[in-house]
């Protein structure tokens, strides 16, 4: 009986088990010590995956805050914004006003320091404007009214109106301020007033009140050709307006709201002799002496008128008889 070599049956019997049992020494190693790590990965797969939405959502939530402060801060950037472009505006509408000021003018009073943002500096322009409005509101007025008070509503008109003239020129004075329309436009309104006023007058009253209104009409028209003519000699400031071609404007302007007021009933009762009388329509009391006052001051104005237009000529006379220097 033949032995068989040890070496070559323990090679056989390795040989012969090696090939099933080497895959599941594999397979074995693979199951015993891949196990942890496959559960471990698990796990951490699984904690991904239930961390995955939570940081979604603070991801979201904080992405949702973060738009709404921008949205918060580009509203309030907005507000602030527009606050200070109001703010500037305002400022710049402030510095316009002052800046068309005159260098002389006097400091801002109560007004224009509560509302520095209107512009001033228009002011006497528009007050004169509003005065050649009042012309024709006033002719309409004086025919059309059929109201019981036609005759204050007319005083007052021309009294407003008289007191723009002075108003616009106390703040073009005050304001050191001069547009060439404006220096053109006010004397002219002033003399429309008058004129539309007396001929209402005259028209009502016939030639009581004729006779002051012509002298007033030649006078304003022959000084008016005057001046003209001594601006185009450059001599124009020879016949500026005075003292009394001031206090002519004033009396003739009050003469004409008195007699305005007084209403159509009343008529006209006053007389010339009445200007040295002190009875009759003087004691009389009521309209009637409104009226004799009206028109006394309107008889007055007349007179100031012929004397300050004799010192126009007087001061334009060397260059009217070309005796000048």
């Amino acid at each position: 009986m033949k032995k068989i070599p040890t070496g070559t049956g323990t090679g056989l019997a390795s040989s012969s088990f090696q090939p099933s049992f080497q895959p599941l020494l594999l397979r074995g190693g693979s199951d015993s010590e891949g196990s942890p790590i496959e559960t471990g990965a698990a796990a951490s797969t699984a904690a991904a995956a239930l961390q995955e939405p939570t940081s979604t959502a603070l991801s979201a939530t904080s992405t949702s805050t973060s738009d709404s402060e921008s949205d918060s801060s580009t509203s309030t950037s907005t507000s602030a914004s527009v606050s200070t472009s109001a703010s500037t505006s305002a400022t710049t509408s402030a510095s316009v006003s002052t800046s068309m000021m005159g260098p002389n003018a006097s400091p801002p009073g109560f007004l224009r320091s509560l509302f520095p943002s209107i512009p001033w500096h228009t002011l006497p322009n528009l007050l004169t404007y509003a005065r050649c409005i009042a012309i024709p509101a006033l002719v309409l007025h004086f025919y059309l009214s059929t109201s019981s008070n036609t005759n204050i509503i007319s005083s007052l008109i021309f009294a407003i109106a008289s007191i723009t003239d002075y108003l616009d020129g106390y703040l073009a004075r005050r304001w050191d301020i001069c547009s060439p329309f404006g220096a053109f436009l006010d004397p002219v309104a002033d003399k429309l007033m008058v004129s539309t006023a007396l001929i209402l007058l005259t028209g009502k009253y016939g030639y009581v009140v004729a006779v002051p209104s012509a002298v007033i009409l030649a006078r304003e028209i022959a000084v008016s050709a005057l001046r003209e003519w001594m601006a185009s000699k450059g001599k124009r400031d020879s016949v500026k307006v005075g003292f009394q071609g001031k206090v002519k404007t004033a009396a003739t302007m009050v003469a004409l709201t008195i007699v305005l007021s007084v209403p159509d009933s009343v008529g006209l009762s006053w007389v010339p002799s009445q200007l040295v009388s002190l009875t009759g329509g003087w004691l009389s009391g009521g309209w009637p002496l409104l009226m004799n006052l009206g028109m006394s001051l309107l008889f007055l104005s007349s007179f100031v008128t012929v004397t300050s237009g004799s010192v126009y000529f007087r001061a334009a006379a060397p260059v009217l008889m070309g005796k000048e220097d």
